[in-house]
Order: C-alpha cells, then structure tokens, then sequence
C-alpha cells in the first residue's frame, strides 16, 4: 500500500511501492507501515501500488493488465468511473449504485476530491455551484473560485461549497465527473454522476432520466480551461504557511517523457501499434525494478541497480516536433537511478514529447513535494524559459500535470533520506516503464540518516536471496 504524497522523513520502508521500497506482501501476510506526518495538513490517500487495483472494469482487472504486458498493445478501457465506489445511473443498470450527498441550504462544506482513476485525469463539477479550492496534496493554497477543476490521478483537492442555490421539486444537484482528453489512445468515454441533495426536500432517492449534465463542468478536450486552472494555483506564503522554495539550485535535470514503440522480438505475437510493442521511458531509460531498491541501497548491494541516470536527454532534437511515428523509438530497459547528496537543491524540467502522441502527465514523486516553478508549451529552453519561474509562490505538490506537448519545471529540496519513486500516475505508462528511482544519500548528522528496516519487512523474493548468497552476505533478518 501506498501512503500517497506522505511527507514520512527516513522512514521509506513504509512508503509501499513494490520493488522500490519493499518487496510485495504475501498472501496471507502481513506488514505494519509505521511513519509520521511531517508539516501536512488536508487530505492525502493510501492506494495500492501493485498490479491495477482501484478502477471499475467488468473483466479481471489482473488479466487485464497481464494481457497488455503479454502483447504489448494498449489495455481495454475502463467499463466506469465512479464518485466513492459508485457509476451512477448514466450506466447500465446502475442507478441503484448512485452517490447522493444531503447538505443544508446556507451552509458551507469542505469537499476533498481525490482522483484514484488508474488511468484518466477528470473534471469534476457541481451543477449550477462554485466552488472555492483551498488545498492541494495537503497544502493550502491561495483560495481562488471556479466553476469546475481539473484533478490528475494522484492528486487531492480540498474546495468549499456553499449550498446557496434554489433546488427544484427535486432537491437534487447533478454532480459529475468525465476525462480530460489528451490521447490518441483508446479510453473510457463516459461520465460518472452523483447528485447534491438538499435537505430540505423529501425525496430520497436519485430522479428518473433524462439527466443534464452541468453547463459547468469543461469539454472533454477543453484544455485551456485545464492550463488556467493550473496557473490559478498558488502556495498560500504566509509566515505560519511559508513557500520554501528554493530560490538558487545545485543541480538541473532535464528529463524527457515518452512513449516509445518496441520491435517486436522474433517468434512473438505484439499488438501495438504496426504490431510492435508499447513502452515508455524517461530519457529513454524504461524503469524495471525486479527487487527492492530501497533494500539494496541500504545493504550497499551497488550490482542491482546502477547510480547513472541520464541528466539530460541522450539526443537533443525537437521534442514536440518530431514526427509521432516514424522516428525510432526503441527504449532501453535497466534499473538506473537518480542520485544525490542529501540537502541537495533540485531541479527537474519534465519535457513531454511527441513521440507517438504529445499527452498530459502526471508525474508523482515520492517522498518529497515540490514546487512547480515554470510551466509551458514546446519546448523547454534552459536559458530563456527559467527568466518566467515564479519564485514567489509556486503551487507545492507531490504531483505535476505536465502538459501535452510542453513542459514542467519543479524545483526539490533533498532533505529525505532513502529511495523513492518517481512515475507517471496513469498506470499503463508506469506498467511501460515511464519511471525511475530517485536516491537521497544519508547526510552527516544522524538526523538525516535512513532508519534501518523495520523487523517484520515482507520477505525478499528468491531473486534477491539468489543475490545475497552469490556476494556471500549474511543478512540478520532475511
């Protein structure tokens, strides 16, 4: 499991990813995830980071996925979304499953919003309501009113609603959530509604059909609706709340995001595009992590994963110009890794391309938030593009859309020892490979040193044992 976005300092081994901080927890067991929230305040998610385990498919989820990582084509899509477990009536049979929440004219609530789709960023709107955003990833914000928000997979949104609208016979507010469309790819074209129920009207259950979708909520494609809501956000910078960001770096990172197309290998039956194989990779390094990293860093075991994770593209060309299909986009697969001192100042610029299609990504790093400095289109231009970074008071997240066919620019303090994840949160891309570990090295002071492993860790895998007995270690609790 996941604590999603927790800011736990040397704890990483209750950070939950599989094969990057701990190996999976078997069936049947158990493991106890002990850490401490450090200056947070809102609402932040635990999910599982194994296999795809939190959208609505009719089929197998497992079978799902494993066929797509058989073949290599792009997965079915999702069969629904839904508002805290349930589709609502726009599907089939499913008006039965409909969330309804009762408020009361005249008062205000807070309402977090957490986008757990697996793979669709969503809008989210309340018919004939705004709303105030006060929140991000447990950090307030400067509040600003909006008719709808736009919420990648993996972020968290608190807003205020105001109940002070004129209900009809009714009492019921459609509330609604569809995809924000960025892809070629195939995806699940429906909405998932709910309803707003004042309380003051009798009726209890959903109304009957027709259904009319908020005027409010954005188009499928409306992305200038999504690129204002992101530049609307800003860290709140007061002196109980302060905006830490760092204002000078020791180090830039320029990273490419991709999808690429594998040949097929020999005697193998491949259903991507032009019957190759889909991956991705950031600069061209497709993660596959077979054992806990975290694990191997702490017992030095330096053979399972190699500390020279490209800083900059391997070729420069033109991003989000190249043509989407003709350029070879064969990917490299191994476990390299980003490494740093502890306190390092950081910066990643995360650059989309057009390699098959440009797409919004929502990159999630682990362990640590970040301020998002710079945002933009085209291509990133290291010495004009940082002369517009807001130094002032950038949003502070733990996950950054990247917009389609642009860039990102966010700017880490290191201060959190250990091993972390750094991946796209629309899980087929991570299943892909587009990820990579990010390593913050034990500093001076036992204050800013990793923990050792907790007892009850989950086993390592026969790998990984295969491993230690070859270098001829002996581990205590192994």
């Amino acid at each position: 499991m996941d604590r999603h976005g927790v800011r736990q300092l040397r704890t990483g081994w209750a950070d939950g990813p599989a094969y990057i901080t701990q190996c999976p927890i078997g069936g049947g067991k158990t493991y106890t995830y002990n850490f401490t929230v450090v200056d947070q305040r809102g609402t932040l998610w635990w999910h599982a980071h194994f296999s795809w385990q939190r959208e609505w498919w009719n089929g197998n989820v497992e079978v799902i996925e494993n066929e797509m990582m058989l073949y290599g084509g792009g997965p079915n899509s999702s069969d629904a979304y839904t508002i805290n477990g349930s589709p609502g009536p726009l599907y089939h049979c499913s008006i039965k499953d409909t969330f309804i929440q009762t408020v009361e004219a005249g008062q205000t609530y807070l309402v977090r919003i957490i986008n757990a789709a697996l793979n669709d960023e969503l809008f989210f709107a309340v018919a004939n309501h705004n709303i105030t955003v006060v929140e991000i990833d447990a950090v307030y914000t400067k509040a600003f009113t909006t008719s709808a928000i736009m919420i990648t997979p993996g972020q968290t949104t608190n807003v205020l609603l105001t109940a002070d609208q004129n209900p009809d016979s009714t009492g019921m507010f459609v509330m609604a959530a569809r995809p924000y469309l960025t892809s070629v790819f195939p995806f699940d074209n429906s909405t998932t509604i709910g309803f707003l129920k004042y309380k003051s009207t009798k009726n209890s259950k959903p109304p009957m059909p027709p259904y009319t979708l908020p005027k409010n909520l954005p188009a499928l494609e409306d992305t200038l609706f999504a690129t204002q809501f992101s530049n609307n956000l800003r860290s709140l910078g007061t002196i109980d709340y302060p905006c830490r960001v760092p204002q000078k770096i020791d180090k830039r990172v320029i990273t490419t995001i991709s999808l690429n197309l594998q040949d097929c290998p020999v005697n193998q039956t491949c259903k991507g595009y032009l019957n190759k194989r889909f991956y991705a990779s950031i600069n061209n390094q497709s993660f596959v992590p077979s054992i806990s990293v975290l694990e191997a860093h702490y017992r030095n075991l330096k053979t399972a994963f190699s500390s020279d994770f490209p800083e900059k593209p391997p070729h420069a060309f033109n991003y989000t110009g190249v043509d989407p299909v003709t350029e070879n986009m064969n990917t490299e697969f191994g476990t390299r890794v980003l490494e740093v001192a502890f306190g390092t100042k950081l910066e990643i610029v995360l650059q989309d391309t057009n390699f098959l299609n440009p797409e919004n990504h929502p990159i999630h790093v682990h362990g640590h938030n970040f301020f998002i400095v710079g945002r933009g289109y085209g291509n990133f231009d290291a010495k004009e593009d940082p002369k517009g970074y807001n130094l002032v008071d950038p949003p502070e997240r733990n996950t950054v859309a990247v917009p389609m066919g642009g860039w990102a620019a966010i700017r880490i303090n290191a201060d959190n020892p250990g091993v972390w994840f750094i991946h796209c949160h629309l899980e087929e891309h991570t299943s892909w490979g587009l990820a990579m570990g990010f390593i913050v090295k034990s500093g001076k002071l036992p204050s800013q040193c990793l923990l050792p492993p907790p007892s009850d860790m989950p086993l390592v895998d026969f790998f990984f044992k295969s491993l230690l007995n070859h270098i001829g270690r002996t581990v205590g609790h192994f």
